[in-house]
Formats: C-alpha cells, sequence, structure tokens
C-alpha cells in the first residue's frame, strides 16, 4: 500500500478495510509504512493551526455530537459573533504560538449577510497584519457566499462531512450529506481550497470509516480533519466511550494511505483519544490543531511543540506578511 501511495494510487477498499482489521502487533508496521508516504509528500514538518469560536451556540441543527446544537443540554457559553478586534487578536495570538492556518468558527446553519460583511473586514486586516492562511467554517454556503469569502482574502473553507453517507441520518435530520457535499462543491468552485473532514467514534462501523477515507479522496479536498469524538454530557452522544488509542492510529494510517498527497489534521478529541500515545499520530498525520476547540479545552502549545521537537519534526512556518 505504500508504493502505491507513493504513486498516488490507492488501496483497494478490501486492503483499507484490513488496516483497521489489522492485529496491535502490525501497528508499528503500519505506522512504519504511513510514514513513507508522509515523509515523501510532507517530510518532517508538521503544521499547526489554531481555532477561534467565533460564535458559540445558538444553533437550530440537531447534530448528535455538538454541544452547540439545539438538542443539547450542555452547559456552554452561547453569543453572538465576536467583533473584528476580538477576531484579529486571535489570528495574532495564532501567529505567536506558530500556527500556519486560523480557523474562525462560527455555530448556525450558514452566515448572514451581516455576519459575512463582519467577518470580511476582519480577515483582510487580520491577512495584512499576520500573513496567515485564514480558513472559516460556516455551516452551509451558497455560491455567492462562497465567492464574498474569496474576495475577502479566505483561503479555505472546513464543510466536514462528519461521517459516511450511509450513517448520516443517525447524526442530523436537519441537514443531508447532500447538503454538506453540495457546499464543499461550491467552495471549490469558488476557488477556495476545500477542507472537509470526519468525526471517528459516533457509532459507525468498520466499512463505513473507510467510506469516509474515499468520500475524501473523491472530493479531492485539500485538508482533512480527523476528528475523535469527545463525548459531551447533554448531547445525545454523550455516553459514547472515547476510541480506542490504537484503533485510531489505524484511522490516521489508513486515510495517509487513501489520501496520501492530502494534509491530512488530527483535530477534536486529539488528547483524550490518544493519549500517551500521541506522538505517533504524526508519523501518519502532517497537521495538528493547537490551543483549545470549540467548546472543549486542547493540550498547552508548548506541550505539543516539545512533541514536535522530541521526535525531531519540524514547524511548517508561515510565510511572513
Amino acid at each position: 500500500m505504500a508504493e502505491r501511495a507513493l504513486r498516488d494510487e490507492p488501496p483497494t477498499p478490501e486492503e483499507a478495510e484490513a488496516v483497521l482489521r489489522a492485529p496491535d502487533e502490525a501497528l508499528l508496521s503500519l505506522l512504519d509504512a504511513a510514514y513513507r508516504v508522509r515523509r515523501h509528500f510532507y517530510g518532517k514538518r508538521v503544521r499547526l493551526n489554531m481555532i477561534i469560536n467565533a460564535k458559540s451556540g445558538l444553533c437550530p441543527e440537531d447534530c448528535a455530537y455538538c454541544a452547540q446544537s439545539a438538542v443539547s443540554t450542555a452547559k456552554i457559553a452561547k453569543y453572538p459573533l465576536v467583533d473584528a478586534e476580538t477576531l484579529i487578536a486571535g489570528a495574532e495570538r495564532a501567529k505567536a504560538l506558530g500556527a500556519g492556518t486560523y480557523c474562525i468558527v462560527a455555530s448556525g446553519r450558514g452566515p448572514t449577510p451581516a455576519e459575512l460583511a463582519r467577518l470580511a473586514d476582519a480577515v483582510r486586516e487580520i491577512k495584512r497584519r499576520t500573513g496567515l492562511t485564514v480558513c472559516t467554517s460556516l455551516g452551509i454556503l451558497t455560491e455567492e457566499k462562497a465567492k464574498l469569502l474569496k474576495a475577502a482574502g479566505v483561503d479555505r473553507v472546513n464543510h466536514n462531512l462528519n461521517t459516511a453517507e450511509g450513517h448520516y441520518p443517525t447524526i442530523a435530520t436537519t441537514h443531508t450529506y447532500a447538503d454538506r457535499v453540495a457546499t464543499v462543491e461550491r467552495v471549490k468552485a469558488a476557488g477556495l481550497s476545500p477542507c472537509s473532514g470526519f468525526i471517528i467514534g459516533m457509532g459507525e462501523s468498520i466499512r463505513e470509516i473507510v467510506d469516509m477515507a474515499f468520500a475524501a479522496r473523491a472530493l479531492d479536498v485539500d485538508s482533512i480533519p480527523l476528528n475523535f469524538l469527545h463525548p459531551v454530557p447533554g448531547t445525545p452522544l454523550g455516553d459514547r466511550p472515547f476510541v480506542e488509542p490504537r484503533f485510531a492510529l489505524k484511522v490516521v494510517a489508513l486515510f495517509r494511505f487513501v489520501n496520501p498527497t492530502k494534509e491530512i489534521r488530527v483535530a477534536g478529541g486529539r488528547e483524550e483519544t490518544f493519549r500517551s500515545l500521541q506522538p505517533l499520530l504524526l508519523f501518519a498525520a502532517n497537521s495538528i490543531f493547537i490551543g483549545d476547540y470549540l467548546t472543549t479545552p486542547g493540550q498547552k502549545p508548548e506541550a505539543d511543540r516539545a512533541m514536535i521537537e522530541d521526535l525531531g519534526f519540524e514547524l511548517d512556518h508561515p510565510p511572513e506578511p
């Protein structure tokens, strides 16, 4: 699989399923093979991403995993879109911590015209001051809204597929899997870099995880965030267990084999899922989030940088503005 991946040839679905079913004794061999591919396309570089929860809660959607959804009773902060100064300050902190990508995330089905205008003004100033890659995650987008983000200087738009198509109705009913795919296609049509990933641990089958990896390849997205469910009390999935860390490593290796040339970013749930095995994930993934997530805390940035340095890896530094 590694040899073929170096030529950007994916495994068969049956081979991909075998990766996830492999015994733990094969884990280091799998990671060694995944690292051959990761090293070929990305060397030892690690891209750091930092997120700001720009609008929290107040969401009408019923996503079962999300503490901000309409069906959640989780005790989280709820507030409208923050002002431009707060967004700019967050970007400057991200730059100071070595992040190359700054991710602005707002809850809700999609942005209003007023929210888009405020975001556009902030993005222009962020680009001027920091030169960071700016990614936004704003829900469902129309073609017009995607073009407005492009004109404002946004580089990338995230809109996760979250799970396999067949599993989607058990996760959300207020929108469909097809709605999500359509937004990713509109992002690509607007000339924006597409980012779309998944959440592992929501009751999906082995074959459905394989389907997710191939769905990302079919959409030809540039960045694939791999989230691992962090069960939040008060959400419909709040009583699910964390994904077992050795299995999670096999998932990251699988996504590298299926999507060898793409940025694979381990995101939400990283610390609680991988625990002491966190360093191993970087032999397949080439990108992580630093700092806190939307409603859950993350590892301190200093610990992430120490992990990267201890491995002999190096930061993929952002360009100067």
